[in-house]
C-alpha cells in the first residue's frame, strides 16, 4: 500500500471518529452539561498531545501562541454551539449542518482577506439552502433551535479554518504546536464558562465515562494526530473530499445505533446538501490539478 492510500484510509478513520462524536456527545450530555463535557474532552486531548509533543511545546514562540489564542477562540465558539446544538436537534441534522464549513469557508475567506471564491460557490450555496430547508423545516416552516445552533458551528469552524490556513503559511509558526495549544485554549475557555454557567459533574455511568474518554482521546486527540501526520502524504483536495463523509458517518451511527429515522424529505435534503459539499470539493480538486500541471 502506497503512502497516499494509507494516508487516505487513516483520514477516513479520522472522519468516522468525528461522525460517531454526534451520538457520543448526545449520550454524554445525559449526565454532563455541554460546556463541561467540552472542557473534559479538550483537557484530555491537550494532556495527551501535550505529552506526545512536549519538546515542540517547549520551543513554542509568541507568534504561534498569538495565533493559537485567536484560533482557539473561534474553535471554542464552534464547540459551544456544538454542545447546545446537538442536544436540541436530531443527530442526522447535526451531522449534515455541521459539515457546512466546506461551503462557508470561501465566504469567510472573501470577507476577511478578499480571497476570490470559486465560481462553484453560488450554486453550492443555493443547493445547500434548499437541502437545509428540507432537512430542518417542520410543517410550520420553522427550524428547530438546535438546527440554528448547528449553523453557528459551521460558521465558527469556517473562521477557524481560514485563520489556521493563514497561520500555517508563516514560517515562524509551528503547525503542531499551534494545534496542541488550540486545544488548550478551548479547554480553558469552556472550563471557565462551565464553572460560571453550569454545575460541572463527572460521568456517573460506565457508558458515559467511556463515551467522554473516547471523545477526548480519539475524536479530538487521535483524530488531530492522524490529520496532522497523514496530510504530509496526501493533498488537500483528497482531505476535503474525505471529510465530506463526516455527515454520512453521523447519519449511519444515528440510524443503526440510536435508531433515528428521518422523514423522506429529511433524507432528500441531506442528499442535496451532500451533493453541494461534493460540488465544492470536486471544484477544488480540479483547480488543484490544474495548478500541479
Amino acid at each position: 500500500m502506497n503512502k497516499q492510500r494509507k494516508a487516505d484510509l487513516l483520514l477516513v478513520l479520522c472522519t468516522a471518529f468525528w461522525g460517531a462524536s454526534y451520538y457520543l456527545t448526545d449520550l454524554c450530555m445525559t449526565e454532563m452539561p455541554p460546556l463541561f463535557l467540552n472542557a473534559f474532552r479538550f483537557t484530555a486531548a491537550f494532556l495527551v498531545l501535550g505529552a506526545v509533543f512536549f519538546q515542540r511545546l517547549r520551543r513554542v514562540n509568541r507568534v504561534t501562541l498569538r495565533y493559537a489564542l485567536l484560533i482557539g477562540l473561534a474553535l471554542a465558539s464552534c464547540y459551544i454551539f456544538y454542545g447546545y446544538g446537538v442536544s436540541r436537534t436530531s443527530l442526522s441534522n447535526a451531522g449534515f449542518i455541521c459539515a457546512l464549513p466546506v461551503v462557508f469557508t470561501p465566504v469567510t475567506g472573501w470577507l476577511l482577506y478578499r480571497v476570490k471564491p470559486s465560481r462553484r460557490l453560488i450554486p453550492a450555496l443555493l443547493l445547500c439552502t434548499a437541502g437545509l430547508a428540507l432537512l430542518t423545516l417542520n410543517e410550520s416552516l420553522r427550524p428547530r433551535i438546535g438546527d440554528l445552533l448547528c449553523v453557528g458551528v459551521a460558521v465558527c469552524y469556517s473562521l477557524d479554518l481560514v485563520l489556521t490556513e493563514r497561520a500555517v503559511q508563516r514560517s515562524d509558526v509551528d503547525p503542531v504546536a499551534l494545534g496542541v495549544c488550540n486545544l488548550g485554549v478551548v479547554a480553558v475557555i469552556t472550563l471557565a464558562l462551565s464553572l460560571v454557567l453550569e454545575t460541572p459533574s463527572l460521568p456517573q455511568s460506565g457508558a458515559v465515562w467511556g463515551g467522554a474518554l473516547f471523545l477526548g482521546l480519539f475524536c479530538s486527540g487521535a483524530a488531530f494526530i492522524i490529520q496532522t501526520v497523514q496530510q504530509q502524504h496526501t493533498d488537500a483536495s483528497h482531505v476535503g473530499l474525505i471529510f465530506t463523509l463526516e455527515p454520512v458517518f453521523a447519519a449511519l451511527v444515528a440510524f443503526f445505533i440510536a435508531g433515528e429515522v428521518l422523514p423522506l424529505r429529511g433524507y432528500l435534503g441531506a442528499a442535496i446538501m451532500l451533493i453541494s459539499l461534493l460540488w465544492m470539493e470536486l471544484g477544488s480538486h480540479k483547480a488543484q490539478d490544474k495548478i500541479q500541471v
